[in-house]
């Protein structure tokens, strides 16, 4: 029997991919979702599919939006999939299918979606692994994959979002479907929602204090210019009294 590979094993992998130390802020959430992905990658009932695709990208992109350097995002993006046995662009091209299938939706068409058996929508993608989901194909549950519909709900109707009631309904629709409990469902996306909240008031409070970092540096630095300015300028006037003085005495 092959030996099961371990978190070890996938964090060496991503640390030997992305070779750069990642922002204090964000390690944690980059090794938390590498532990998570790690998880269901070696999880022998999980297939991956489109939806949880989603619920990769839409977690990493929100949770790593204002990560400095920016250039290093697709590395530490690249190499938490490769760890876990994926391809990113593959993870990148499905989660776009799937954002684009539900934007073509109205909120009707996912209630629809919810409560009948079939897909109502014919050909739209996420109409169909809903469908497929609700058959019991290749429906592992996690919490990436109820990101992954939530950011197509998003995509359909961003307002939707704010109407805490009807998302509450709906999601429980989804989830009956799915044959997932409302309580679990409901509970990892308020967790979700509510350490984007989080993240989002740490890089605020980053963001301030790194321009307060910048205006200080920026104050020192014209502080120091003006004063070589002015001992350059108390130089040559002496330089130029000496001269004065030379010439009256000859």
């Amino acid at each position: 029997m092959d030996n099961v590979r371990t978190v070890s094993d996938t964090k060496r992998d991503f640390y030997q991919t992305h070779t750069r130390p990642i922002n204090s802020l964000y390690r944690r959430v980059v090794e938390e979702l590498m532990v998570e992905m790690h998880l269901l990658s070696v999880n022998a009932d999980f297939t991956y599919n489109p939806v949880y695709a989603l619920g990769v990208v839409s977690a990493f992109d929100r949770f790593m939006n204002g990560y400095r350097p920016e250039k290093d995002l697709e590395s530490i993006f690249g190499a938490l999939c490769r760890a876990t046995g994926g391809d990113p662009e593959q993870y990148r091209r499905d989660a776009a299918s799937i954002r684009e299938a539900a934007a073509q939706l109205s909120q009707a068409d996912l209630v629809a979606i919810a409560s009948e058996g079939d897909s109502p929508v014919g050909e739209n993608a996420f109409g169909q692994q809903m469908a497929q989901f609700a058959r019991g194909d290749g429906l592992k549950y996690c919490r990436l994959l109820a990101i992954g519909v939530l950011a197509a709900v998003e995509a359909a109707d961003a307002e939707l979002l704010s109407r805490d009631k009807e998302l509450a309904e709906l999601l429980n629709q989804l989830g009956a479907k799915l044959k997932i409990s409302d309580e679990k469902l409901r509970k990892d996306l308020e967790l979700y929602r509510s350490n984007l909240e989080k993240m989002e008031q740490a890089q605020s409070v980053m963001t301030d204090i790194l321009e307060a970092e910048r205006k200080k540096r920026a104050e020192r630095d014209a502080e120091r210019k003006a004063k070589q300015e002015a001992e350059h300028a108390k130089q040559a006037a002496k330089a130029d009294s000496e001269t004065s003085e030379s010439e009256s005495s000859s």
